[in-house]
């Protein structure tokens, strides 16, 4: 430390920018370290320090002595990293309960469709023998083209048994039809 003890005090509490400086040079190394026993984080430690400097800076607050202000430093870092610490706690709580929540909207999601596929399925076993293998390799994501190939129809033959399947698909199903074309689960 350059100045004396008394004047150091005196210049932090004028706001003078030489104790300022010095502030930095003789505490900035020590109290980041000490942050780091905390956090655990050097740019964390750092922007605790860096705080704490600023609201020193900008409190009116009057120092009385060279070693209170000297452990007026530590208690401040030690403060703000406990401030941290818990506001990285909440933060970590309320990501779990947005996961959680996240996880029942999937799985009330998921059971939404298992429970669509299923109703599809019902219903185009219903559909006749025919209709039903068409619309089941439409299912699949073949083409018309491979669906008259596969089960030796013309294409037109195909088109129309689709149109027949979508037809009794969408009388028996109702609104779940339009929740299953929305869901990308059939196409038209």
């Amino acid at each position: 430390m350059e100045m004396q003890p008394d004047e150091f005090i005196d210049q932090i509490n004028r706001k003078q920018m030489p104790a300022f400086r010095e502030l930095f040079g003789t505490f900035y190394r020590y109290l980041v370290l000490y942050a780091l026993r905390y956090v655990k984080q050097q740019e964390v430690s750092e922007d605790v320090v860096q705080e704490v400097f600023i609201a020193i800076w900008e409190s009116d607050k009057k120092y009385n002595s060279y070693h209170g202000f000297r452990a007026f430093l530590y208690d401040a870092v030690k403060n703000r990293c406990l401030n941290y610490l818990k506001h990285e706690e909440v933060e970590r709580r309320h990501a779990e309960i947005l996961l959680q929540e996240q996880n029942e909207e999937d799985e009330d999601y998921r059971l939404m469709r298992e429970e669509l596929y299923r109703e599809l399925h019902r219903t185009v076993d219903e559909l006749p023998k025919r209709c039903r293998q068409v619309f089941e390799l439409h299912l699949q994501g073949k083409k018309n083209e491979e669906i008259a190939q596969v089960l030796e129809l013309s294409v037109e033959t195909v088109k129309t048994q689709k149109k027949k399947a979508m037809y009794f698909l969408r009388e028996r199903l109702g609104k779940s039809y339009y929740l299953l074309i929305i869901l990308n689960i059939i196409d038209l």
